[in-house]
């Protein structure tokens, strides 16, 4: 299993870098697996799409449908596609530490 490493932290991820156990979460982890999404910064936006996914996942086990994350943030698709450049599916789930979704999120 890879293993992601960013000063002294140490993650297993998957083969795609998503967290293997989400429940260690933390906000550290989110800015640390932020840098492989290119986002070098979270500012108060990255933060809201990356805790309603928490949130989400927390309470349903899934990551929400990508319709939802857009209705419950209030960014139009393309503005989630400028915060995290590879998506919402790929990029800011892998940030808020879900697991790598099955399907459209």
């Amino acid at each position: 299993m890879p293993i992601f490493e960013y000063g002294d932290l140490k993650l297993d991820v998957d083969e795609d870098g998503f967290m293997q156990e989400p429940e260690f979460w933390n906000e550290e982890i989110a800015a640390a697996l932020a840098t492989t999404e290119n986002v070098d910064e979270l500012t108060p936006d990255h933060w809201i799409v990356v805790n309603f996914l928490r949130e989400y996942y927390l309470e349903f086990g899934i990551a929400p449908m990508i319709r939802k994350l857009c209705k419950k943030t209030n960014f139009k698709l393309k503005e989630i596609y400028e915060l995290f450049p590879s998506g919402p599916a790929k990029g800011a789930c892998k940030v808020a530490g879900l697991p790598k979704p099955t399907g459209c999120v």
